[in-house]
């Protein structure tokens, strides 16, 4: 609890807000305040004041290993630390401490908290945590953990805020508080037939003591009202709807100024030097100055550039196109995509370091009676979010708030820190909505160079915005890959030896100077976890180079490992003339439960493999599942085919059925997608069929359209012209998404956001085969099928 002595020295040194008429929040949207959370006298604040020592301050080598929350920087709060204001006239503020980039986080946490408080939803908002993990726990919001870490924590929050609720009233009413009950917002004395609503008891509530965790007692699930159930719609969906939602890009500051970035074209380029005489012409330039190219790996950093500041956007890209700029382009000049798929399948076709080495591959393929192999590509991708990167700074009196549409706010926070040569507690992230993320707006390069134009112009608010170019030349992109795969089968056609080499430059390559192998939370997204009953299996990871800034990607590298897998399967079903699922099926093997570490899988994405094995019987139901919705197994029209695909990725076990149409000239239309996910338990069944079905589209672009190229270092799509995302009208008309069931609460969350999205390119891919016998090795498909 925060005591009124600590409150009003924080609110004595808290930041200044913006006006409500100035755009940077709404009254759905604003970032929680503490002043606007202790608004109204006797309003019940349950923050985040302390940590618990025993659990997020270990050291590392102290204890047995941390998985999923409590191995995260920060870990995780409850008890209840997200916060949860009760308002004297009972309306019920929850805090979201995740970024909310439309899978509908803000929604999710505050019904887990609402509905173990015993709130009625009508009288529920969301208010969005400014960056803080001392005090919110950890704030990432990526590799799908935000309910998946959160959910008992959650939980916890709002229990212990019904418990403190009901204690208050029973003090009032001088009753025992096991004769007390909360429910639907209302507190009740059964015997005296005694009512009082939320409002009236959260003062005397904020006095008490934040009961023990281990006294505070959970709903048992079959009393849920909110939890599981999927009727709650999104709780911005009205400010969505009306054009009131709040996005980084939507931020506006009295006196505030307008700022874009010349960067340099190669990256690891610099500025050799610039002139900005006509530039300076164009009518509200403000300021033009250098930004310094970081040090390679440049991390989160500005690539460095020519800085453009105005009084309005226009006049910032018109001086911007002004500059006259001489660069030196760097280590990465001469970088050329496709002539480097060219080394990588060089490096493919050749022995690599071993990342996973079971039974005797070289000897089982020796005796094989067939051997077939296949190499598939991945290019360069982009997440593109529909809002580009976009960022308010303002630092005045020596403090330094940001307005961004950040999925890390702490990491923004540190880098604005340490760039900008601040202690910590003269730095405040405050966090918009995003128009979409996945993966871009976890880097706070963005941030930075906002926050170094506002100091050029002595610390007035500016606002930097990338532009879709901006984005498309200069972001972090998904790695190139080459899968190559061998099979030595026996004589019913089944696989004795596997063998599969991943080339692809590392997202470590950002941090660290010439890595040239996957980390092993990359070869642990499909590869090294590849959960087939095959006696001899062989990984390897050939170096690789990166010549581009490598990034996170919606799920990662689960895109390329599950595209080649997945199509080999199908390929090899085809030649020991079987059906793909039934192939598929047998090749999974008997119903097993794998602990990953035992087969070369050291990360499990983070999470202890004894709460999180892989579980061959839940990916063979999904793929049922799959085929069964989009009718395996019927006769299908000339020219259409059905293909199939399952992964386990993020903890979760998808699969995906395609149904396509080849038409005459190669053009391809998906007609339907059937997507199963066994996720375990559903918080919010109605987001996770959102994700799932958001998965499906994004995956069908990867799959037909989408791809950056480099030549001369330099990305060669400028728009959304040559980076072709799915469009309206290529969408699928069908999507039906199967959730399996699992009420079983006691069970751990699987992440949703991303394991919908790998299975989908090579169901589509598999099915295209099935409707013109012409195999797809590489993405995008394009006009592979017009030749």
């Amino acid at each position: 609890m925060i005591h009124e002595a600590q409150t009003m020295a924080d609110l004595a040194t808290a930041p200044a807000e913006a006006s409500p008429d100035s755009g940077a929040s709404s009254s759905a949207l604003a970032n929680v305040s503490r002043r606007a959370m202790l608004g109204g006298m006797g309003a019940l604040v349950l923050a985040l004041s302390w940590r618990d020592p025993a659990r997020a301050e270990d050291k590392k080598d102290e204890g047995p290993k941390k998985y999923g929350a409590d191995a995260m920087p920060h870990g995780w709060q409850d008890d209840p630390k997200v916060f949860v204001a009760i308002a004297p006239d009972g309306t019920v503020t929850v805090t979201c401490h995740r970024s909310e980039m439309g899978q509908g986080v803000r929604t999710s946490i505050a019904l887990v908290v609402a509905d173990e408080l015993e709130a009625d939803w009508s009288k529920v908002k969301v208010a969005q945590a400014w960056g803080d993990e001392a005090r919110f726990g950890n704030q990432d919001t990526d590799g799908s953990r935000s309910l998946r870490h959160f959910f008992p924590h959650l939980r916890h929050a709002g229990a212990a805020a019904k418990a403190m609720l009901v204690q208050a009233a029973a003090r009032q009413w001088g009753v025992p508080a096991g004769e007390v009950k909360a429910e639907n917002h209302l507190i009740t004395h059964a015997r005296s037939k005694r009512t009082l609503g939320y409002g009236e008891v959260a003062a005397a509530a904020a006095e008490l003591s934040v009961p023990a965790r281990e006294s505070v007692t959970l709903k048992k699930p079959e009393a849920f009202r909110y939890i599981g159930k999927g009727k709650i719609g999104l709780i911005d969906n009205h400010d969505f709807t009306v054009g009131r939602a709040m996005y980084g890009i939507d931020t506006r500051l009295e006196g505030m100024l307008y700022a874009l970035v010349a960067r340099p074209p190669v990256f690891g380029g610099k500025v050799v030097s610039y002139d900005d005489t006509e530039a300076k012409k164009v009518a509200g330039v403000v300021k033009i100055f250098q930004i310094d190219a970081p040090e390679i790996p440049s991390e989160f950093q500005p690539i460095g550039g020519v800085a453009v500041i105005a009084k309005n956007t226009w006049a910032a890209m018109k001086a911007r196109d002004a500059l006259k700029i001489t660069w030196d382009d760097g280590p990465n000049a001469h970088y050329d995509s496709v002539a480097f798929r060219g080394e990588l399948e060089k490096a493919a076709r050749a022995p690599g370091k071993v990342v996973r080495d079971q039974g005797d591959v070289a000897g089982a393929m020796a005796k094989a009676k067939t051997k077939l192999e296949a190499e598939y590509f991945v290019p360069h991708l982009v997440q593109a979010p529909m809002e580009p990167p976009a960022a308010t700074v303002r630092i005045k009196d020596g403090f330094c708030e940001a307005w961004a549409c950040t999925q890390a706010p702490q990491a923004t926070h540190d880098r604005l820190a340490k760039k900008l040569n601040l202690p910590a507690d003269k730095v405040r992230v405050n966090v918009t909505l995003l128009g979409g993320g996945f993966g871009r707006k976890s880097k706070p390069d963005y941030v930075v160079e906002a926050a170094l134009c506002s100091q050029a112009v002595d610390g007035a608010a500016v606002k930097l915005i990338w532009t879709r170019e901006d984005d498309l030349h200069h972001g972090y992109y998904h790695t190139i890959s080459v899968e190559r795969l061998e099979a030595g089968l026996d004589d019913k056609g089944m696989p004795v030896a596997w063998l599969h080499r991943s080339a692809a430059p590392t997202i470590g390559s950002i941090f660290a100077p010439d890595p040239k192998h996957e980390l092993p939370f990359e070869l642990g997204m499909g590869l090294t976890n590849t959960p087939f009953a095959v006696p001899n299996i062989r990984l390897e990871n050939p170096a690789a180079d990166a010549h581009v800034r490598i990034g996170w990607f919606r799920s990662v590298s689960n895109i390329p490992h599950a595209f080649a897998i997945q199509s080999f399967v199908s390929e090899l079903a085809h030649a020991a003339g079987r059906d793909p699922k039934e192939y598929l099926l047998a090749l999974i093997g008997p119903d097993r439960i794998i602990d990953p570490t035992t087969i070369g899988d050291v990360w499990n994405y983070g999470e202890d493999p004894a709460r999180y094995p892989i579980e061959t019987a839940r990916l063979r139901r999904v793929i049922e599942t799959a085929a069964k919705g989009i009718g395996w197994g019927r006769k299908m029209a000339k020219g259409t085919g059905l293909g199939i695909a399952g992964h386990y990725s993020f903890v979760t076990h998808t699969a995906v059925a395609a149904e396509v149409a080849v038409g005459p000239k190669g053009e391809v239309q998906v007609k339907r997608v059937d997507i199963a996910v066994d996720c375990g338990p559903q918080v919010n069944p109605e987001r996770v069929r959102s994700q799932m079905e958001g998965a499906v589209v994004m995956g069908m672009g990867l799959a037909l359209s989408a791809e950056i190229t480099f030549k001369d270092g330099r990305a060669q799509q400028n728009n959304f012209d040559g980076y072709e995302i799915t469009r309206i009208d290529a969408a699928p008309k069908e999507i039906h998404v199967h959730l399996l069931p699992n009420a079983d609460y006691n069970r751990p969350l699987g992440g949703v956001g991303e394991p919908g999205v790998p299975p989908v390119a090579p169901a589509i891919a598999n099915a295209i085969f099935a409707a013109t016998g012409r195999r797809i090795r590489q993405l995008p498909i394009r006009d592979q099928l017009s030749a």
